[in-house]
């Protein structure tokens, strides 16, 4: 490995966005970027511009030298390098995004689509559609919903609940039952309130859930309170899922082993990389569970194909607006699945578009 680098680029949301239990009008992108010769792989988290520090100061020192075959013991040498600075949180990510970019880095030199270099267990990968933002209103949820519906063939959707920690029921009522009319019967419906509401308060919301046939109920309580979450999961009949704030694999084993989730989620951009996503995926297998990709669906569109146990892939509107923006060759999610790597291109299949993202460019 010759060189490790990183940049941080913030984007504007297009419109206000929020969930139940945040706000926020933009998101960071932090770009990794490792290279061996004449060949660059590319990796990323979303996250504090901070992230690109740690990648610069902490990690890059780790990782150049070091042989680009060898991916997992480059993860193994920056987490245990990080142990003082503590590795949860921002510093995960910046692990996660330099993995990542090794990985690319591997199946670029080897000439090879990434899913190829992984071994494919499926060549479709199902997506679902989310946003429905609490901050939108009616027309646009509406729009949002009836565009991945109608217009891309996407038979599964999410939007947030849980508006303003849960203190405001009435109108999670109401935006379900709109949802409901936007994409009809036949679409499937998941709801997400990011650990807004309390036990109780989360099994009443899910006979409500259930009336309106959504079977996918996201962090109904906080994903730090296993046996909350595993006590909901019991009394209910939507699935239960979590597992994004994961940042290490033996957080999935203590989630798993507490009986919390029907499926469970990983996100490569926080939880280690592509090294420990894959991890995660055999250790849900382990407990017959499914595993279903959160967020930043370009980096996880290769290693799902890799996953036997895959439910699926988020296909997040607010990410997926920045990689189709600053990225060339982002897949296409029509009819409800994506195929990694049909094309042939090597690694993750993208290349960065310096030059659209430098307005953008934070640190």
């Amino acid at each position: 490995m010759d060189a490790v680098e990183a940049a941080a680029y913030t984007v504007p949301t297009d419109a206000p966005e929020g969930d139940g239990t945040l706000t926020w009008d933009s998101t960071t992108l932090v770009l990794v970027r490792v290279r061996s010769g004449d060949t660059t792989g590319t990796g990323w988290t979303y996250g504090a511009p901070a992230t690109a520090q740690v990648v610069t100061g902490q990690l890059a020192p780790i990782v150049t030298g070091t042989s680009a075959w060898d991916v997992p013991a480059a993860n193994e040498a920056m987490c245990r390098a990080v142990r003082n600075a503590g590795l949860p949180g921002l510093i995960a990510g910046a692990v996660s995004a330099v993995d990542i970019a090794l990985w690319d880095l591997k199946a670029r030199l080897l000439d090879l689509p990434l899913a190829q270099l992984f071994g494919h267990a499926r060549s479709q990968v199902p997506v679902y559609g989310s946003g429905g933002f609490t901050t939108y209103d009616a027309v646009r949820q509406d729009r949002q919903l009836r565009g991945w519906v109608e217009e891309q063939g996407i038979p599964r959707v999410k939007i947030k609940i849980g508006q303003s920690w849960g203190t405001d029921e009435s109108r999670d009522r109401d935006r379900l039952v709109r949802a409901r009319r936007s994409i009809g019967d036949s679409t499937e419906l998941y709801v997400d309130a990011n650990g807004a509401y309390g036990v109780k308060q989360a099994v009443d919301m899910a006979r409500f859930l259930d009336d309106l046939g959504v079977t996918w109920f996201e962090e109904p309580v906080s994903s730090d309170h296993l046996t909350a979450l595993a006590q909901v999961r019991s009394q209910i009949a939507p699935e239960v899922a979590a597992g994004e704030y994961g940042y290490t694999l033996p957080y999935f084993g203590h989630m798993l082993r507490a009986g919390a989730v029907d499926c469970l989620q990983a996100d490569a951009t926080r939880c280690g990389g592509l090294t420990t996503w894959l991890r995660v995926s055999a250790l849900a297998h382990a407990f017959g569970v499914d595993l279903s990709g959160h967020c930043a669906p370009h980096v996880h569109a290769h290693v799902a194909a890799a996953a036997p146990n895959l439910r699926h892939l988020e296909w997040f509107h607010d990410h997926v607006r920045i990689e189709e923006s600053l990225f060339d060759g982002t897949l296409d999610p029509s009819g409800g699945t994506i195929s990694p790597g049909a094309d042939g291109s090597p690694g993750l299949g993208l290349s960065f578009r310096d030059e659209r993202a430098a307005p953008c460019r934070v640190g």
